[in-house]
């Protein structure tokens, strides 16, 4: 007998999840008053709680996640009937949709040559530092190991991943930290530590410097995010790519780019690092791989990186020694062919690029409307507010202003994101991701509960 989901009432679900379930970032001492949020129902860039109340989901599924929007029947189907031909095998073998869908991610990627599959955007980070190390082993004696990364950036929930995270909030706690992961400056313009006209090249320079001060023979890669999104939505600087590519070069410093957030379509590009011409030799990505429909990450190479683990078949410790047991789910490669079919059909990325640029101008009329807006910055459809509580010395504002008007905006029947206990002192910026098929009135919607919520704190 098949279980019906929607056969228990709400309120008698709800409380199992009061009093069993351990939720996600959140303090569960609110919930001794009253249940959370049951989100039940999504169609669009919609959803609907328990209680029957609508909502506009400007974040994705609250997490930058959705991006072709709820309610994919073909999605559904695709993952369905592949769940019964042939749910899992270990990625030691091979499976079609993987095959399949390999192919076609490639083929949006000039320049890179292998897929690996696993199961989030940590773990497909973790695949990532794993390589480079390996790599230091294999090619460099073990020296060339150490992984530089930028204060601000986010990368994941492991160990390894906190290792490599530039929020303080996000560490806290969780140390002692895996060792060889080192920090560089972040690059936000709005917040210019140097003074300098040229901001992005003086910004990016700050690898070179790190990677002097470590010792170039001890640098096997840096990682970056090619939008910051969890620390604030920080768009790069004219100048910061081009100098970051150079300098990567020049060290024989891998270049690893984190697109978790921005990657299948969210800047409005298939990923974010192409609007600005630069060449990687990793990409990771998740979230938006499948939008949600089923749980897959990559691990993209280049073959110059992948053929470093296969030149000597003598060597019985040369090969990739990893695995990701549901890196063999075959319904994450089948949902992401679908959903990349989506994409195409329905043209969503020029949709990104035009919506995308229609929500930067509306927010541009709110910050000359409300003094609390320090910057405006994003690319595509997405994009994020900074609030101060003076524009002149750019005090941010407590976190609780944030929290405040993210629950007015909610209330509206608008989700909205925020930077959550990221920082010490910049948990102040408004982050906006609505899937890619929004329209110019749902933009008109967010805005307006946003200019609202803004009016009355």
């Amino acid at each position: 007998m098949v279980a019906n989901l929607t056969s228990e009432p709400f309120s008698h679900v709800a409380e199992l999840d009061r009093r069993h379930v351990w939720h996600h970032l959140t303090n569960h001492y609110a919930f001794d008053a009253s249940p959370p949020m049951m989100v039940v129902k999504g169609k669009g860039l919609r959803v609907w709680d328990a209680n029957g109340k609508e909502y506009l989901d400007a974040v994705s599924g609250g997490l930058w996640t959705v991006n072709v929007g709820y309610g994919r029947t073909s999605i559904a189907k695709a993952v369905h009937d592949q769940l019964v031909d042939m749910c899992f095998f270990a990625n030691s073998a091979g499976n079609v949709p993987g095959a399949l869908f390999a192919e076609r991610l490639l083929e949006k990627m000039p320049g890179m040559g292998r897929v690996y599959f696993s199961n989030s955007g940590s773990e497909a980070n973790e695949k990532a530092y794993k390589i480079v190390r390996q790599i230091a082993h294999l090619k460099y004696g073990g020296k060339k190991h150490k992984i530089i990364y930028r204060e601000r950036d986010y990368h994941g929930t492991t160990i390894g991943c906190l290792s490599s995270t530039g929020q303080f909030e996000r560490k806290n706690q969780y140390g002692p930290f895996a060792p060889g992961f080192v920090e560089m400056p972040h690059c936000l313009e709005y917040r210019n530590q140097y003074d300098d006209v040229d901001y992005g090249p003086r910004a990016a320079q700050e690898l070179e410097t790190t990677i002097l001060r470590e010792g170039a023979d001890t640098v096997g890669a840096v990682v970056l995010e090619p939008i910051t999104a969890g620390g604030g939505v920080i768009t790069p600087p004219a100048g910061y790519w081009e100098t970051i590519q150079a300098i990567c070069k020049k060290y024989d410093v891998l270049l690893h780019i984190d697109e978790v957030v921005c990657g299948l379509g969210r800047t409005g590009t298939w990923f974010g690092y192409q609007h600005y011409g630069i060449k990687p030799d990793i990409v990771t990505m998740a979230k938006g791989v499948a939008s949600g429909y089923a749980a897959i990450s990559c691990t993209v190479t280049t073959d110059a990186v992948f053929d470093l683990f296969k030149e000597d078949p003598k060597d019985r410790m040369g090969y990739f020694r990893d695995v990701s047991t549901f890196g063999g789910c075959a319904s994450g490669p089948v949902a992401a062919l679908e959903n990349l079919r989506i994409i195409e059909d329905e043209n969503l990325l020029d949709n990104t690029q035009r919506v995308g640029a229609y929500l930067l101008a509306k927010l541009h009329e709110l910050k000359s409307k409300h003094e609390l807006i320090g910057d405006v910055r994003g690319k595509g459809l997405f994009c994020g507010l900074e609030l101060v509580s003076d524009r002149r010395s750019k005090t941010p504002v407590d976190e609780t202003v944030v929290m405040k008007i993210a629950a007015d905006c909610l209330e509206q029947g608008v989700m909205i994101g925020r930077t959550n206990r990221s920082f010490r002192d910049f948990n102040n910026t408004i982050a906006l991701a609505p899937a890619l098929i929004a329209t110019e009135q749902d933009i008109d919607q967010i805005v307006a509960s946003i200019d609202d919520a803004l009016s009355r704190v």
